[in-house]
């Protein structure tokens, strides 16, 4: 297939389909940092910092489970039907999550639906590189980065509209017996209902992954959708490829392939890139806006709206990863996420400490949100598809997820302990601290990946 000659119009479709499972996971992800400080109220946890982290990251616990799940279960049912299935869960438990009359009721259904945020946040990613011609792979599986960025925005819009206007000096008994209060928060999580049903409806019109076909030994379906991406001879060489690398049982994970010579350097890689992406900290910023922009000296409804203008930044810096990713390569692009936040973090930490408040605190926060989603937000994903070996990469991707949801878990959950011990400018520059790891791994362990086939850079991964 010549350079470009693969139709672009059907990636392009079946990518933003599967991709919907990424604004779903944005959404679901960060509509609850909106809605902290109402329904904190609401279920009497406000001030509590261990009941306010346990109410922010359980969901998390449902992602680790989720993760864990897309891995034996992907390569047993296939990418499509999980994903389908995690779509009809994102419907049922947005639903739930908004009607809860007990903070039990809220965490069980906040935790099903990090399960589905678990499969989707897998194996999106995994589906579009696996669908996605090497020369534009980087750039398509990047459309997921997109898709959880306008789902964070999303959630942040919403939260702002429904939300009805507070005074800077309401007090925590005017707010709870508000129409906020009350129902304002639940509308905030019942509405990613409707994005998640379309999502449900739109996988039916996707085929399934043509990897994952061959692996089944279901070689004349996949060989269709191979046809349809890039023409009767791209399909034929795609399939010799896959074959050679792709073992053909039928939904068992064959463990012997993590023992293979220079498995085990892939996957410490993979599990350090994931676990890097959360404990740089910048997620803290969307769940934790509360905190972070009460200190530098604003009010409920200024918080909300800040919200919204970081989630803006967080789009248009994506864009520049789409348009840079497969142009300057993975590697460039994390070194400039990791030494930019890093620096960031340490001025930020640093003006926490001299209780400097107001717009630059601000433009710091919303410098690091742009670093960070130009490089190790959607990048890291772009990398997770790509390096792990076709034989295993639906378990070994499980584990990088897993390893990522385990992280944020501890991010999510340690951020009011250590604002609360160390204060604003500590919790900085713990995270500038880990940036600089990071930065100095991602220099000597990760290998440029760009424009190479996945069945190149088994090859070349194993081999180095």
């Amino acid at each position: 297939m010549e350079k470009g000659t693969y139709n672009k119009a059907y990636v392009l479709g079946i990518t933003l389909v599967s991709a919907m499972g990424g604004l779903l996971f944005g959404y679901d992800w960060v509509v609850i940092g909106g809605a902290k400080p109402l329904y904190e109220l609401y279920f009497g946890i406000s001030g509590i910092p261990a009941m306010q982290g346990w109410a922010m990251s359980c969901a998390l616990v449902g992602c680790i489970i989720g993760s864990m799940l897309s891995g034996m279960m992907s390569d047993r049912f296939g990418r499509k039907s999980l994903l389908t299935f995690s779509a009809l869960l994102f419907v049922i438990t947005s639903i739930g999550t908004g009607l809860s009359s007990s903070f039990i009721e809220f965490v069980l259904f906040r935790i099903s639906g990090g399960v589905a945020i678990g499969l989707a946040s897998n194996l999106s990613p995994v589906y579009i590189a696996e669908v996605s011609p090497a020369e534009s792979r980087g750039k398509f599986v990047s459309l997921n980065q997109l898709t959880i960025v306008i789902g964070i925005l999303a959630a942040q819009i919403v939260n702002w509209l429904i939300a009805q206007p507070i005074a800077k000096d309401s007090t925590a008994v005017e707010i709870l017996n508000s129409w906020n209060g009350q129902m304002g928060w639940r509308w905030m999580f019942i509405a990613c209902s409707v994005p998640a049903f379309l999502f449900f409806t739109f996988m039916f019109f996707v085929p399934e992954s043509p990897r994952y076909l061959i692996k089944k030994g279901i070689a004349s379906k996949a060989q269709k959708v191979l046809a349809r991406i890039g023409g009767e001879a791209y399909a034929a060489n795609e399939i010799i490829l896959i074959k050679d690398t792709v073992q053909s049982e039928t939904g068992k994970i064959d463990l012997s392939g993590f023992r293979q010579k220079g498995m085990k350097k892939i996957i410490i890689l993979g599990i350090f890139i994931a676990v890097f992406q959360q404990w740089c900290g910048i997620n803290v910023i969307f769940n934790y806006a509360q905190e972070i922009f009460s200190a530098a000296g604003y009010g409920v409804s200024d918080i909300l709206f800040n919200i919204v203008i970081s989630g803006s930044i967080n789009l248009i810096f994506t864009f520049v990863a789409i348009n840079t990713v497969d142009r300057f390569g993975r590697k460039p692009l994390m070194l400039i996420g990791a030494g930019g936040l890093a620096g960031i973090f340490t001025i930020l930490g640093t003006l926490y400490f001299m209780h400097v408040k107001g717009i630059v605190m601000l433009v710091l926060v919303m410098t690091a949100i742009a670093c960070y989603s130009m490089s190790l937000a959607p990048i890291t994903w772009v990398v997770l598809s790509e390096i792990f070996p076709n034989k295993i990469r639906g378990a070994a991707m499980a584990i990088a997820t897993f390893s990522l949801w385990a992280a944020c878990f501890i991010l999510t959950y340690t951020f009011p302990l250590f604002n609360s011990t160390l204060g604003a400018a500590g919790t900085f520059w713990i995270y500038a601290f880990i940036s600089v790891i990071g930065f100095i791994f991602i220099k000597f362990r990760l290998p440029e990946t760009k424009g190479k086939s996945l069945e190149q850079l088994e090859s070349l991964l194993l081999n180095k």
